[in-house]
């Protein structure tokens, strides 16, 4: 070999090495890690000052994805869907006497201009428009928006005809109407576009146990996105405080209409640490790729605490829509080509730290360890303060394959109302084989970002049996923390698959089953598969520790299609077979 082949050679492995670091494809893990503002509200807080947004939009603007959602006093940019930037912006007058500066934002991109236009039932509220967002240029495009909307959202179609949509009501129906695209002068009057059905649907039923008892259940949260020339009106229903929250679609041959109502939710997740995928709109990523992003629910210090998170989504051959929320708070894959969203994003990274023990360094009243490893966002380990050395130590059971970690920061006797943008976290995460000697996992001890759900995709993995979590600093109030959650794999056998799975659908209300399986041994939770065709299906909860679930979501005019697997810290069971209830 003479040296000039053997430089070549060598020259070419250097560059297909670096090509394959820059491959690297990022994760994320739901809720995503946004430095969400403190709601602004003064009653709202009453129980505890606390973070609050939803109601989110995304749009794809010159190549770069645009956040808005509410109560938030600017919006977020990003190139990746990863790292989002907040932009300060204000869009509200003083006039309008809110606090909640654009809720339920309207956001929408015609020709080559984005446009934003909050909710209100004033005839005063402006529409603007920004032809550079990124450095916050915006001027308005109409003074006063007269005929106003709660709950908009506006639809460019391709011919080029604009439609606005709004509603939020348990009485009153969804709305629609055309605009001039120019002007924004309504063509015509609002029609009437769809109502809930909860006597035939059953998810959309208001409550938490969809039992209907409390009040009749909410319509809002409209979206429009057309697919082979037809078009889908999303909706979130029944009430956005609820595990339940979802996003129905009903699908229609023009933009108002006549709409008929898809059986089950197609954005729907009620289990697992990050519930609710309700109240979103649906978005494409820079290779066509269909996302869902929508509102996630905390509503324990109120019931519009929430969060954001993003699923994959799409329409498969029979242009049915679809939303994956299988493992929808584990760490999934970021897009970058083309993908086929009816294959699972999920990187395969199970959570190794599910009611596993937990030590700390101290203990607020009743806000013990081990609700920062029991999987669910509502309950939180406190310490006694938010000083510099206050610690939270997890136990994995087991030497495992650790890849990546998120901490998840609850509030406890926060200080701030509204968007503040001079706070930040600092940490030091640790890890050990043994519980006696530490190595840094991540050192945040300079961080300058606020980061309420940081998540940390680590380069390589490591081995360890504990993970610590070390305090620097906090923004405010004491070191809390809902859910310290670490994700690889176990490095023991997966578990066995499910048997003497039943599906008992009762007759009295054909909504309604009791769904009952053998416990597998080395099993922590499940996954049960829903759907109305034996190939379709495509709603998903997960369920923790137990072997039961009452589902209550069933079209009571369709046969339902069922199956379930088994999860453990190093992997998943096979599905069983596909159960078929009429």
């Amino acid at each position: 070999m003479t040296k000039n082949i053997y430089i070549s050679m060598l020259l070419m492995l250097i560059v297909s090495m670096g090509t394959f670091a820059q491959k690297k494809q990022l994760t994320y893990c739901n809720p995503i890690n946004l430095d969400y503002g403190y709601t602004p509200i003064p009653n709202f807080a009453e129980q505890g000052k606390h973070r609050a947004t939803a109601d989110p939009v995304i749009v794809t603007y010159k190549g770069d994805y645009y956040l808005f959602s509410t109560n938030q006093w600017g919006y977020w940019w990003s190139s990746d869907m990863y790292n989002w930037k907040f932009v300060s912006k204000n869009f509200l007058r003083p006039e309008h006497k809110v606090y909640d500066d654009l809720c339920a934002p309207s956001v929408w991109v015609q020709g080559d201009t984005m446009l934003v236009f909050g909710s209100t039932y004033s005839k005063n509220f402006p529409i603007w428009m920004s032809t550079d967002p990124k450095n916050n240029e915006w001027k308005e495009a109409v003074h006063e928006f007269e005929i106003g909307g709660w709950d908009p959202a506006h639809f460019v179609d391709d011919d080029g005809k604009l439609y606005m949509y709004n509603g939020s009501s348990n009485s009153y129906p969804l709305y629609g109407i055309e605009l001039n695209r120019k002007t924004f002068d309504p063509i015509g009057t609002r029609k009437e576009l769809l109502l809930l059905n909860p006597e035939r649907y059953g998810w959309q039923r208001f409550g938490e146990y969809l039992d209907n008892t409390f009040l009749d259940p909410f319509m809002e949260g409209a979206w429009v996105t057309k697919h082979n020339s037809k078009y889908y009106l999303q909706y979130g229903a029944p009430g956005t405080e609820f595990s339940g929250y979802a996003d129905g679609v009903a699908v229609g041959p023009t933009p108002l209409g006549p709409f008929e109502h898809q059986s089950n939710p197609f954005s729907w997740k009620p289990g697992g640490f990050a519930r609710g995928a309700g109240h979103g709109a649906t978005y494409q990523d820079k290779w066509k790729n269909y996302w869902h992003v929508s509102t996630i629910a905390i509503s324990v210090k109120n019931n519009f605490e929430r969060r954001l998170g993003i699923w994959p989504a799409g329409f498969d051959n029979d242009d049915v829509m679809y939303m994956d929320a299988a493992f929808g708070d584990y760490p999934h894959y970021l897009p970058t080509e083309a993908q086929d969203h009816l294959k699972s994003g999920f990187t395969g990274w199970m959570l190794l730290n599910y009611n596993k023990p937990v030590a700390v360094s101290s203990t607020l009243g009743s806000y013990y360890a081990n609700n920062a490893v029991d999987e669910s966002i509502k309950t939180y380990w406190s310490a006694k303060t938010g000083n510099k050395g206050e610690w939270i130590q997890t136990d994995l059971g087991g030497v495992s394959t650790v890849n990546a970690v998120q901490i998840n920061y609850a509030d406890q006797d926060a200080e701030f109302l509204g968007k503040r943008q001079d706070i930040y976290h600092q940490y030091k995460l640790w890890y050990s084989t043994d519980g006696v000697k530490w190595k840094i996992l991540k050192d945040k001890g300079t961080n300058k970002t606020d980061v309420p759900h940081d998540y940390i995709e680590l380069e390589q993995p490591v081995k360890a049996r504990f993970i610590k979590l070390e305090n620097i600093h906090m923004p405010t109030g004491k070191f809390a923390i809902s859910g310290l959650r670490v994700f690889g794999n176990g490095n023991q056998s997966t578990p066995k698959s499910v048997k003497d799975f039943v599906v008992l659908r009762t007759e009295k209300d054909k909504r309604s089953a009791w769904l009952k399986w053998a416990p597998v041994e080395d099993a922590y939770a499940y996954n049960i598969y829903i759907g109305t065709e034996p190939d379709k299906l495509y709603n998903c909860i997960m369920v923790y520790n137990t072997n039961e679930y009452w589902y209550k979501g069933m079209d009571k005019n369709k046969t339902y299609y069922f199956s379930i697997e088994a999860i453990n810290e190093s992997g998943v069971a096979p599905k069983t077979e596909v159960a078929k209830v009429n």
